[in-house]
C-alpha cells in the first residue's frame, strides 16, 4: 500500500541528501517519480544537498495545488512516488492534498523537513505532516552544535549573533550589508542565544562551556 512518509531532523543532518538517494533508488528500480522542491540553495527549479549533489526539480510555492499537477504529469506517464522536500514550508492544504495523492491514487509521497522554526514554533506544514503521516522518521545522522553537543534546534543568526524575532521564513541572504543565516545549536546554547561567533566575540571556550553539559 502506498504511504506518506515525514523524513525529519535538524538542519544539516543530511535530509535533502536522503531525497535524491531515495529518487535514485527508485529510478534504479525502474521507477518513475516527481521531485518537489521550494525555497532550495541551488535555485528555483533545484533540489541539492550541501555535499554538492543537485538536480532539476519542480519548484513549489503557496499557490501549487498538488492535486491537480500531479494528475496533470500523470498523463505525459506513470508516476510512482513524489519526493518533496522542505515540506515544512508547504500549507496545510498542500500536505492534505499529498495525503490525497497517496490514498486515491495510490502513489507514495516521501517528504523531507525540519520541525520547527527559529523560534521552536512548529512550521504549519510540518505540523499537518505530523499529523497525518502514515510513518515519521528521524534521520539518525546527528547535526552538532557548535560546542559539539546532538544539536536540536535551528537558530536565525544576524551577522553571527542570534535574533528572535521576525518573520517565520527568511530565506538566508546578504541584505544591507546585514548577513542572515541559520545556524543548528543544542537546545542549552539555543535558549541562551550562544552561538559559534557569539562564543568567539566573546573569548570563550568551547571546551570550557561543552564541560556545562556534562
Amino acid at each position: 500500500m502506498a504511504e506518506l512518509v515525514f523524513f525529519l531532523g535538524t538542519m544539516d543532518c543530511g535530509k535533502s541528501t536522503l531525497a535524491l538517494q531515495t529518487s535514485y533508488n527508485y529510478r534504479q528500480r525502474g521507477l518513475r517519480g516527481i521531485i518537489f522542491s521550494m525555497n532550495d540553495r541551488a535555485g528555483t527549479g533545484k533540489l541539492s544537498s550541501r555535499l554538492g549533489l543537485i538536480t532539476d526539480a519542480v519548484e513549489v510555492t503557496r499557490e501549487t495545488d498538488f492535486w491537480q499537477a500531479v494528475n496533470r504529469l500523470r498523463l505525459a506517464g506513470r508516476v510512482d512516488y513524489l519526493i518533496c522536500d522542505e515540506v515544512q514550508f508547504y500549507t496545510r492544504s498542500q500536505v492534505d492534498q499529498l495525503a490525497r495523492i497517496v490514498d486515491e491514487i495510490g502513489i507514495n509521497v516521501y517528504g523531507f523537513g525540519i520541525t520547527t522554526d527559529f523560534l521552536t514554533r512548529l512550521f504549519p506544514g510540518s505540523a499537518r505532516m505530523l499529523e497525518l503521516a502514515d510513518r515519521v522518521e528521524r534521520l539518525q545522522v546527528e547535526a552538532l552544535c557548535w560546542c559539539g553537543a546532538r544539536a536540536t534546534h535551528n537558530a536565525r543568526t544576524v551577522n553571527g549573533i542570534m535574533v528572535r524575532e521576525g518573520e517565520q521564513v527568511v530565506v538566508g541572504d546578504t541584505d544591507n550589508r546585514d548577513v542572515v543565516a541559520y545556524e543548528v545549536l543544542c537546545r542549552k546554547h539555543h535558549m541562551r542565544g550562544m552561538t559559534a561567533e557569539s562564543v568567539r566575540a566573546g573569548e570563550l571556550s568551547p571546551r570550557t562551556l561543552l564541560e556545562e553539559h556534562e
